[in-house]
């Protein structure tokens, strides 16, 4: 079994109610500024956040009163803390889950050698987006825009750009059929789309060239980020 299902496996052991409870009592007792914390408010934390319990205690006692003690405790929690460790929670997940390089901003070819390589040496689960364009030639750049503004979006998707002549196939990429989209996975085309404003307003922006890709399957999941409001809808 590889390490990594093996991290996975470890992390779904404690996703269940108890083992979430008991995550978020630690994190709340290390995030929390104990010195100004009430004795006795203390004690409580680390015995809540303690998975051994001392065998001379009376359980029953102890249960009883911490039963009492604990629903008290947790109707005081920072709403601002218990944020954090679920935002905490979901990013150590989502990397988790997140394999294969990222990259930033749109990457330019100068040729042909260049075009090939980034097919066929890039990691095996990197989606590969390139834009086949002219300067002049409508739509070539807006989409380039549109591709710098996803390129942040999707950091694990490698976008690139190559003037046609630079490309040594110019006479396969005329006026007519830029700007192409050509996507690639693991060296093989996934997506081959010429000429491929057609199938776009004549003002597009970022969000309709994702949705025209999303509607091929062709983009991953975004990158996980999340904010106050974002929070706050999920709740």
């Amino acid at each position: 079994m590889s390490d990594s299902l093996i991290n996975l496996e470890e992390t779904a052991i404690h996703t269940g109610p108890k083992g979430v409870i008991n995550d978020w009592r630690r994190f709340k007792l290390e995030s929390m500024d104990q010195e100004n914390l009430p004795p006795a408010k203390r004690d409580l934390l680390r015995q809540m956040s303690s998975p051994n319990r001392p065998k001379d205690d009376s359980r029953a006692n102890l249960n009883r009163k911490m039963s009492v003690q604990e629903y008290e405790l947790l109707k005081e929690e920072d709403e601002g803390c218990l944020k954090k460790y679920r935002r905490q929670c979901m990013q150590e997940m989502h990397e988790k889950l997140s394999f294969g390089p990222k990259f930033e901003g749109v990457h330019d070819l100068d040729s042909g050698e260049a075009f090939l390589e980034v097919i066929e040496k890039e990691h095996h689960t990197t989606v590969v987006v390139v834009h086949i364009y002219k300067l002049g030639v409508k739509g070539c750049e807006q989409l380039n825009n549109c591709l710098d503004c996803l390129a942040t979006e999707y950091p694990t998707v490698k976008f690139c750009r190559i003037d046609a002549v630079a490309s040594g196939a110019a006479e396969r990429f005329s006026d007519e059929v830029l700007p192409t989209l050509l996507v690639y996975k693991a060296g093989e085309l996934i997506g081959n789309f010429l000429a491929c404003t057609q199938h776009l307003n004549e003002e597009f922006f970022a969000t309709d060239v994702e949705t025209f890709l999303n509607s091929y399957g062709l983009l991953p999941e975004k990158e996980l980020i999340l904010d106050d409001e974002e929070e706050n809808d999920v709740e």
